[in-house]
């Protein structure tokens, strides 16, 4: 006779109609979570997605893969386009003149509209490329080369928290699914031992909170990690236990627990997710104090990145650079980074310009471009998509006397590696850099290009929500191929 209380799944009659159902009646439940781990690998995403009647993707890649990986390099607040990377002279030979007899003048933010305000920082062109930057970058200026300058997107949104949903999720809605999220979802984690989507918190988490990394109605295992630059990274990260097979017992019992539960109530993507992720925390016990050992690097490798400046918010950026270089070695998908606290206000310099905008340069601007150099050293950025974006940018026109209101119609980003055209802009605002006039690239588009990047047709990558098929584009989205190499 069968030992029940050796299968204690077994108790119950009823039969398994998946192999999903019979993985999750065996073995108390755990044979699910090692479905589960297939399901995020690539090798087995396919299938197992396919399979999933929560959502369907309907991939693996749909076509040729040039990026493998993503570190996005968010700059919270919205960095000044004609203060960065798209000089406008205009602005310097009409400085303090009433923008409205220049031109037409679009509500603001605050309504504290003053006069034109030149960039206080001067404009040179760099590499072989003679894209122009200006001096608030002087370390990222020699990796022009490397860049596609994108001068011409534009947002939705005027406000952070909506601007910054929009951004990270498609929606300027709370609680849709972030672009980390949709990355795992459809290709899975090639990772076994760290999340798909982790978020390296520099001491900003932007307005709109952690919905901006969230899974939204996509399963919760997708949704984004939160590691801190320092220390363990995590918390609760070394085991309590007083031995790993007394650690494993307590997880075996969680396993039998969780099976009876499926047994009773049915599949649940809370309960699958809380599986899966104890299974992973297991696993990351290992592997992340690995990846946070960074004062193992080589000592030029630390002081190239920053990790010996003067300045803390430096010293903090340069670790996020390189916990995000290691965790894309180790096969973390996607990477986003925040900003350090620099004293002041993020990139969102109402008053104080000059001041502000000087102390978020140089916390990044070092670390950025070391990133960048020890990438390409090691083999790795033709594979690793770089993306350097804020929500929004700042208009040419001071808010006060010496500060920028929030500017959704026309601004700067970059991206780097990752299949995407070298030392190459695209896109214009007008001569006064106000408002995109060529190219326009709306975030859907940048969403669009991301994905197509990584071997994803954005129209095809699905999840069925709310009586339709969602998707991280929504409706709209073109890929801008002519940034692609």
């Amino acid at each position: 006779m069968t030992n029940h209380s050796l299968f204690p799944c077994q108790r119950y009659q009823t039969q398994p109609t998946s192999r999903r159902d019979m993985l999750r009646r065996c073995a108390s439940g755990f044979g699910a979570v090692a479905l589960a781990g297939l399901a995020q690998d690539a090798a087995y995403s396919l299938e197992s997605t396919q399979a999933d009647e929560l959502g369907k993707a309907g991939h693996g890649p749909h076509h040729q893969v040039r990026a493998k990986n993503v570190i996005f390099l968010y700059m919270d607040g919205g960095p000044s386009q004609v203060d960065t990377f798209d000089p406008k002279p205009l602005l310097t030979k009409f400085n303090g003149k009433d923008p409205g007899s220049l031109f037409d003048v679009e509500p603001t933010q605050f309504n504290n509209n003053g006069t034109v305000l030149g960039s206080p920082w001067e404009f040179q062109q760099h590499g072989e490329s003679g894209i122009p930057v200006s001096s608030l970058f002087p370390h990222v200026a020699t990796c022009v080369d490397e860049l596609a300058v994108v001068r011409s997107m534009v947002s939705e949104f005027p406000e952070h928290t909506f601007a910054n949903y929009f951004l990270h999720t498609g929606s300027g809605l709370q609680g849709r699914p972030s672009m980390g999220a949709w990355v795992n979802y459809g290709l899975g984690s090639v990772c076994q031992n760290l999340p798909g989507f982790v978020v390296i918190n520099g001491g900003l988490i932007p307005p709109g909170g952690l919905d901006c990394f969230g899974s939204g109605f996509l399963p919760a295992s997708y949704q984004g990690s939160v590691f801190k630059p320092s220390g363990s990274g995590v918390a609760n990260i070394a085991p309590t236990e007083p031995s790993a097979e007394r650690q494993r017992e307590k997880l075996d019992l969680i396993g039998r627990l969780d099976g009876f539960a499926a047994e009773q109530f049915g599949r649940h993507d809370s309960l699958d997710s809380a599986i899966q992720n104890y299974e992973l925390a297991y696993a990351m016990q290992m592997a992340v104090p690995e990846v946070m050992s960074i004062q193992d690097e080589p000592a030029h490798v630390q002081k190239m990145y920053g990790m010996e400046s003067k300045y803390e918010p430096t010293r903090i950026y340069a670790a996020q650079c390189l916990i995000a270089r290691r965790m894309i070695e180790s096969g973390v998908r996607f990477v986003e980074l925040t900003c350090p606290k620099v004293g002041g206000d993020r990139w969102d310099q109402h008053g104080n310009l000059k001041q502000g905008h000087e102390n978020n340069a140089r916390a990044v601007d070092q670390p950025i471009a070391a990133l960048l150099k020890d990438l390409r050293q090691r083999g790795m950025l033709d594979e690793t998509l770089v993306v350097w974006a804020g929500e929004f940018g700042r208009t040419p026109f001071a808010q006060g006397k010496d500060g920028r209101d929030h500017n959704q119609f026309g601004f700067t980003i970059w991206m780097a590696g990752g299949g995407v055209k070298r030392g190459t802009t695209y896109g214009a605002t007008d001569e006064f850099g106000y408002k995109a006039i060529e190219n326009r690239v709306e975030v859907h588009d940048l969403h669009a290009t991301m994905l197509h990047l990584m071997g994803v047709d954005h129209t095809r990558s699905t999840f069925r929500f709310g009586g339709r098929d969602m998707r991280l584009t929504d409706v709209k989205g073109h890929v801008v191929h002519d940034i692609i190499g």
